[in-house]
């Protein structure tokens, strides 16, 4: 009976001590101990936030993996002399901290997706693709194609080394701010959907027409 009654003194004094435990432990203790506590959730939270921008976690869906993926292997941004590869999370995920977290609470709409089968066969998928594209469109374009400039900056282009409409439609609508990237590259890594009413991108001014002066 006494042993009983020792095992739940012990208890008694652990549940006080968690329950209450400014009164027996200092303050100093509790601070090291939330630090070391933070430090080691936010090393996890972000090592798994990284986990989901890796190629290989984007492809590891079939949806992903034979439709788009597929199509990006046979683009200059999959395969080139440079060896330079942009991946799943470089043109689709923002690099800022605050921007990332943000599309990534915006993408757990694809778990929905993928649960309940939503483009889960090719046929699914091409019915959908202009509604998938058009979203991803109007993301580029809201943030000025931001993870297009990433790579891409048009301060330091050699305009003398591109073909001299692409040099013209740069420095007339890229310069000024009048365009952005995806207004013009909507294909630049997947095949296009059925284009039927979307805007092409944009049209050179008229030969002899002075550009508007650029903005830096």
């Amino acid at each position: 009976m006494s042993l009983l009654r020792r095992a739940l003194d012990v208890l008694r004094g652990f549940w006080r001590q968690f329950n209450a435990p400014a009164r027996y432990l200092s303050l100093g203790f509790l601070t090291l101990g939330g630090f070391l506590a933070g430090i080691v959730f936010w090393g996890g939270f972000n090592t798994a936030l990284e986990a989901t921008n890796t190629e290989a976690f984007c492809t590891s869906c079939h949806e992903m993996r034979d439709n788009v993926f597929e199509e990006l292997k046979t683009t200059i941004h999959y395969s080139n002399r440079s060896g330079v590869r942009a991946t799943c999370p470089d043109c689709h995920v923002p690099h800022d901290w605050t921007d990332k977290i943000a599309r990534k609470m915006q993408a757990s709409k694809e778990v929905w997706g993928k649960i309940f089968g939503t483009i889960n066969t090719r046929e699914k998928f091409l019915d959908q693709r202009l509604v998938l594209a058009t979203h991803e469109w109007a993301r580029l374009k809201a943030n000025d194609s931001l993870e297009c400039r990433n790579c891409h900056d048009y301060d330091s282009m050699d305009l003398t080394r591109q073909a001299s409409r692409a040099a013209r439609i740069h420095r007339t609508f890229l310069a000024t701010g009048a365009a952005t990237c995806i207004d013009c590259h909507k294909g630049v890594a997947h095949r296009l959907p059925h284009m039927a009413g979307v805007a092409q991108g944009v049209q050179p001014l008229p030969a002899g027409e002075a550009a508007p002066a650029a903005a830096h």
